[in-house]
C-alpha cells in the first residue's frame, strides 16, 4: 500500500494516489471523509501487476481519515501519517494530511 502526494502550486488542492497491492482481489476502493464513505466514489482500478489504483483531488491544509476496502474488508493503510480512534467503527481508521 502506498500514498503519493503531489501539491499543485496553482491550485488549493493535492493529487494524491491511493494504491494497494491485492493481487488475488476482485475489487477495492478507497473510502474516507473526502467521498462520504461511499466505495463506488472511491473505486480503485486494477493494474496488470495485481495493483489497485488512483488519483483524487483533494482539499490541501486538511486532515482526512480513510480505509481501503478489499473484497468488503476494511484495511488500514500502513504508510498512512498516523492513526485516528474510531467509536462508530470501533478500530482505527488511517489518517492522511495534505
Amino acid at each position: 500500500m502506498s500514498l503519493k502526494k503531489q501539491f499543485i502550486k496553482t491550485k488549493p488542492v493535492c493529487k494524491v494516489t491511493f494504491s494497494v497491492e491485492a493481487k488475488d482481489a476482485n475489487s477495492a476502493a478507497v473510502v474516507g471523509d473526502f467521498n462520504n464513505w461511499n466505495p463506488e466514489e472511491g473505486a480503485l482500478s486494477k493494474l496488470k501487476n495485481g495493483t489497485f489504483k488512483a488519483t483524487y483531488d483533494l482539499v490541501k491544509d486538511a486532515i482526512y481519515e480513510f480505509k481501503y476496502v478489499i473484497d468488503g474488508l476494511y484495511v488500514n493503510d500502513p504508510e498512512a501519517d498516523s492513526y485516528k480512534w474510531n467509536d462508530f467503527a470501533g478500530s482505527e481508521n488511517s489518517v492522511l494530511v495534505v
